[in-house]
């Protein structure tokens, strides 16, 4: 990464303090961000294939003394191979989707805190109220020309909102929440699938999951997908990742 561009970006570096970690509560987790106003294609593709995950004007990457438990993963698109479930769930009738950039709606709002409040309950995720400011602050802001959002329907339903970002030689799977009334449809394994063909018609490479953790339920179905690739150093600015 050109730290030439990273510098002329306008970046701010802050981490946070140690505190409860949200994917394994027995440890401790601390984060590194980086504030970005006006980031560029080619600093927000750098930053994703170093481990960093985007949220609106921020990037963050865990910064964990001792534990490497988060590991950044992604599908190989080109040789990915569906298992019989998958393919199950990519046969489904009924789905349809929509790409836009990302928004901010009723619907939205109403979707995001129906799926946060079901899995507080489910899997003791907290739980943190989001108006239209916040989730603007946290899903729109900073999409640039690459942030797409992707919204599912079923039967007239908005079931599902898929948040991504195009990058040059693959797609960054930023967020995806959905309707809990809906989930035997399996719609985060199906928006998965869907970005794989996006991928494969783009003729892009990989996707970008974010943090695979073995131990958080959560988190451990992204190894599901093969083959993928773990991230396997924590690159700075002119270091290149090593993905194997």
């Amino acid at each position: 990464m050109n730290s030439r561009l990273q510098h002329q970006s306008d970046v701010i570096e802050f981490s946070t303090l140690q505190s409860r970690c949200v994917y394994l509560p027995d440890r401790l987790m601390k984060m590194r961000y980086k504030y970005i106003k006006s980031c560029p294609e080619s600093l927000n593709a750098a930053l994703v294939k170093r481990g960093w995950r985007r949220f609106g004007l921020y990037y963050s990457r865990p910064d964990c003394h001792g534990c490497n438990a988060c590991q950044s993963l992604r599908i190989d698109v080109q040789n990915f191979k569906p298992s019989r479930s998958q393919k199950r769930v990519a046969r489904q009738k009924g789905i349809r989707w929509f790409i836009r950039k990302p928004t901010v709606t009723y619907e939205h709002l109403k979707l995001y805190e129906k799926y946060h409040r079901f899995m507080q309950r489910h899997r003791n995720w907290d739980y943190y109220a989001v108006d239209a400011e916040s989730y603007y602050d946290l899903y729109v802001k900073g999409y640039g020309s690459f942030g797409t959002e992707i919204q599912y329907y079923y039967e007239g339903n908005l079931v599902g909102i898929d948040l991504i970002d195009y990058l040059d030689d693959g797609i960054s799977a930023n967020y995806f929440y959905y309707d809990p009334d809906f989930r035997h449809l399996s719609l985060g394994t199906y928006s998965l699938l869907k970005q794989i063909d996006f991928a494969k018609e783009r003729e892009l490479s990989w996707i970008y999951l974010g943090y695979y953790v073995r131990d958080c339920q959560s988190l451990s179905y992204k190894a599901h997908f093969k083959p993928h690739q773990i991230l396997h150093n924590k690159p700075d600015a002119d270091e290149a990742p090593i993905w194997s």
